[in-house]
This record gives structure tokens, sequence and C-alpha cells, in this order.
């Protein structure tokens, strides 16, 4: 591990410290009081996990899981139990992988068009100023479209957010039309030939349908210049929220019909992160970034082994 990985890894340990020292803790605990699994240790395990934000079927799935393990494996120390717990928490995240390794990512087209779409107040516009100041400071030229056209703050603290990304962006607060907002970006992009375009959307509330029909005419109307605009539909969902985060996730998926990445934010203000083992088995759909802290910086590509070390106490 690199100077700068330890870096990263040392911020997402830190961020994850409230979920780290509950689950983390209790299940240390636990297995330091039982050290073999019966059926009240499974019990206690599964209150653990689901205090924790994983989720019934999610948590159904791991106690089987590691109920076969104890049949056939054998342990002797606290350690080699608690490693039998990770590594089938690891699983759960086999069948989710992100193309996103890192804000470095190879891409066969420019712009590469990313639609970020949630409602108020998860952090939509921090995440796409992170988003811009982190892609460009990997060396791609970045664009920043303001399409949250309803919202005269939301454009203001964009342009804050570009300027501190060092990025341009595209904005037009006098238009009620948002989708006009994401064409002028896509062809400002083309012409410049920019390397990734991000376009912001107003704070829908997901269960407006007028709303979530704008949302379908930007993706309708970036297609006229580019066909199969946007590359990805990222949703920005806030980690404290729980299961309202992932009926969001539904209902944006439902109107636009390719949410292609989430990105969780303050995930260093909750003891419930295990919410990201419960979108990777139930929504299959990849977690790409994770907010866990405050600083420009502390928007990290989600790293799934990173993820669980951090949380299961690794140095």
């Amino acid at each position: 591990m690199s100077f700068l990985d330890k870096i990263g890894f040392t911020k997402l340990r830190n961020g994850l410290t409230k979920t780290k020292d509950d689950l983390f803790g209790r299940i240390n605990r636990l297995v330091n009081a039982k050290k073999t699994i019966d059926d009240e240790f499974l019990n206690e395990l599964e209150e653990i996990f689901l205090s924790s934000d994983i989720g019934y079927d999610t948590v159904e799935t791991l106690i089987s899981n590691i109920k076969e393990r104890a049949k056939t494996d054998k342990y002797e120390t606290d350690d080699e139990l608690n490693k039998l717990i990770r590594d089938e928490v690891m699983k759960i995240f086999a069948v989710s992988t992100s193309a996103f390794k890192s804000y470095d990512f190879e891409h066969h087209k420019k712009p590469f068009v990313i639609m970020v779409v949630g409602v108020n107040g998860v952090g939509k516009t921090t995440s796409i100023g992170k988003l811009a100041h982190n892609f460009k400071k990997a060396g791609k030229s970045v664009l920043i479209g303001s399409a949250d056209t309803f919202r005269a703050a939301a454009n203001e603290q964009l342009e804050i957010w570009a300027k501190r990304a060092g990025v341009d962006i595209i904005q037009n607060p006098k238009t009620g039309d948002p989708a006009s907002v994401a064409y002028d970006t896509i062809k400002a992009a083309q012409s410049r030939n920019a390397d990734v375009a991000i376009i912001d959307t107003a704070g829908r509330l997901h269960n407006k349908s007028h709303l979530m029909e704008e949302l379908k005419k930007i993706q309708r109307v970036m297609q006229k210049v580019i066909p199969d605009t946007p590359d990805e539909i990222f949703i920005v969902i806030d980690a404290t929220t729980g299961q309202n985060g992932l009926n969001q996730v539904k209902e944006f998926s439902n109107a636009l019909g390719k949410v292609t990445g989430i990105i969780l934010t303050k995930l260093d203000g909750t003891a419930k992160g295990g919410i990201v083992v419960k979108i990777n088995n139930e929504m299959k759909i990849p977690v790409r970034f994770i907010g866990v802290g405050e600083q420009i910086d502390d928007l990290q590509v989600f790293d799934s082994e990173d993820f669980v070390n951090a949380l299961f106490g690794d140095k």
C-alpha cells in the first residue's frame, strides 16, 4: 500500500468510526464472550447486523452462510472467528463492481456525461463539487452544467464549488428550462473537447411525478446532441436516512430506468454504515463514491475491500 493509499484508508477508517465502533465493537465483544457459533450466538449476531442497517434479507443471507461455514471450517481463535464473519460480509459485495476504480478512470468517448440526481438536503451540490475537483486532480478536464434552475441558491452554491474545484460551469439562472442548460452544457463540452461533463439537476421530491418527467426531458434533450447520453446517472443519498434513502433510489430508478450508481454521503455521521452492505445486496446498484468527511478530498471512490477492512478494525 502506497503512502497516498494509506492516507485514503486512514480517512476512510476515521470516517467510519461510528459504524466501526458500533458494529465491529459489538461483534468483537460477542466473539470474546461466546467463542462458539451456536443458536444464541447467531441470534445475537443477527441483532447486531440489523441494528447497523444491513437489512433483514441481507442479514438472513449472512447468518445462513456463517452457519454453513461453521459446520466445515475450524477456528481456534477469536481472530479466526472474526475473519470468518468478515469474509462473509465481503462476499456480499462480489456481485457489485464499480467501473470507477479511481478518479482517473478510462473512458472511450468525450465528453463522458454524468447526470446527478437526488432530493434536497442529501449533499448533491457538495458531491458534484467534490467529483469535479477529484476528476480534475486526476488530470481530466471537467465542465459542470447547472441545470437546477428552480432554486437561485443552487446555482450560487454550485458556482462556488466550481471555483473551488477550478473548473468551468455552464449556467443560465434566468431560464426556467433545465433541459436547455443541459443541452448547452453538452454542446460546450463537445466544442471544448472536455473529458467529463457533470449535469446537476433539481433536488426533486421523488413522489412528484411531474418533476420526474422533467428529468426524463433532460435525458431526451441531451440525447439530441449525443445519443445514449448520459453515460452514468448517479443518485446521491444520505446514509443517515436509512430506508428512506433506499426508497428514493427505487423511485428514481423507476423513473429514469438506468440509475447506474450511488453516491452515499454523510457516512461519517452515522453508526448505521451497514446500509452500504444492504444497498449492494438488495438494490443491485453499485455504490460508486462515499462521503466520509467535509473536506473536498473526502469523497472517496468506493472500494469494498477497504470498506470492510475499515469496518472490522484493520490497519
